[in-house]
């Protein structure tokens, strides 16, 4: 009788167990190393183990480091955007199988709570934004994905992946945070203050709904230029400090129907409060750390709404189409290029982007 047993091969699901992977780990405000990190396991029934085929870095982490994000603990692996191979799935998923392509959102979503039921995901009472912020990341080699039904999306064969990584954010950010919540209408007149890759994707998904004018704002010639490429009627570089001068020579005097505020600082905020015409809307999508003044003793009669949201990415469905027929094309906001062993290198790049004209990066595990 032979005792000895033939081992059973090893599957992907046993390969994420145990070993290390290559991480970006945020060490504190100012601070941030590529590490060796213990691969991420499945904590959750409802968890899957995405390997990182691509990633990015957002605006976000940078405002992470400045310790503008107090959540986010030392010690956190960053990034919330990305494209990926499914390695493993917990007994709970049924969407999603090993070897899937998925598109990760930026938002965690349990599908069940008071807020998902009403579609904002982003204040999901056990998920929400806590992908590179409350748990770790996408910058690494692996990530591990809590509720993987709600939080991704299957990427259909032949689909550019380098370009969907900008579904994970930036594009639904810009569209949900500043678009839909802006009322952006058909012959209107719309201001984007910041001409970063935010303000960018908010450009080009404004120009669904026909608005009669955009201006575009921002300090950087450069970005200035890719604005007018990517649609943008009117560009303003606001060095002089005379941006509401322009703007209300080019209205007539009247102002902005919607000024959207990209950047997250409180002269770019005060700013749109002067644009905004009567009955207009100021929507808010930068990420600020530090106060800022409202002025209500200007602003108490002008019948104006201001808006604040995190994105929810409940537009992933219907920007994923847009992306499919052609409609927009969001690998115009990609620039540079990095492997992840040279993500410092990235970091480096993206935090120049005056100098080197940085844009999205992308970077590929």
């Amino acid at each position: 009788m032979n005792l000895m047993t033939t081992p059973k091969p090893k599957t992907s699901a046993d390969m994420t167990v145990g070993g290390t992977m290559k991480a970006l780990v945020y060490q504190g405000p100012g601070k941030k190393a590529l590490e060796d990190r213990p691969k991420p396991e499945i904590k959750a029934s409802t968890d899957a183990i995405v390997k990182i085929t691509r990633t990015t870095i957002c605006g976000t982490d940078l405002h992470i480091l400045k310790g503008d994000v107090p959540a986010c603990k030392p010690g956190t692996i960053l990034g919330h955007e990305g494209v990926g191979i499914i390695e493993q799935v917990g007994p709970a998923v049924t969407a999603f199988k090993e070897g899937d392509h998925v598109l990760i959102s930026c938002v965690s979503a349990c599908g069940k709570c008071e807020y998902c039921r009403k579609q904002m995901y982003s204040h999901c009472t056990t998920g929400g934004w806590i992908l590179g912020n409350k748990i770790d990341g996408t910058q690494a080699e692996f990530v591990r994905i809590p509720y993987a039904d709600m939080s991704l999306y299957p990427i259909p064969d032949g689909a550019d992946e380098e370009a969907l990584v900008m579904l994970s954010d930036i594009l639904p950010t810009g569209f949900e945070c500043g678009v839909l919540n802006g009322k952006v209408a058909p012959g209107s007149v719309v201001a984007i203050v910041g001409a970063g890759p935010i303000g960018l994707a908010t450009l080009l998904t404004a120009q669904f709904y026909s608005p009669a004018e955009i201006i575009m704002i921002d300090l950087d010639d450069n970005r200035l230029e890719v604005a007018k490429c990517f649609g943008a009627t009117t560009t303003i570089n606001s060095t002089d400090g005379k941006a509401l001068e322009t703007v209300m020579k080019a209205t007539g005097g009247r102002g902005v129907d919607t000024a959207i505020e990209a950047v997250g600082i409180p002269a770019t905020f005060e700013l749109c409060q002067k644009l905004v015409t009567a009955g207009g809307t100021i929507a808010n999508i930068g990420v600020h750390g530090k106060k800022v003044d409202l002025h209500l003793e200007e602003l108490w009669d002008r019948n104006i709404s201001i808006t604040t949201r995190l994105v929810d990415t409940i537009t992933i469905p219907m920007l994923f189409k847009t992306v499919g027929s052609k409609k927009i094309d969001p690998k115009r906001l990609i620039t540079h290029r990095f492997r992840l062993e040279k993500i410092l290198d990235a970091y480096e790049t993206f935090e120049n982007a005056a100098k080197t004209k940085a844009l999205k990066v992308i970077i590929e595990a």
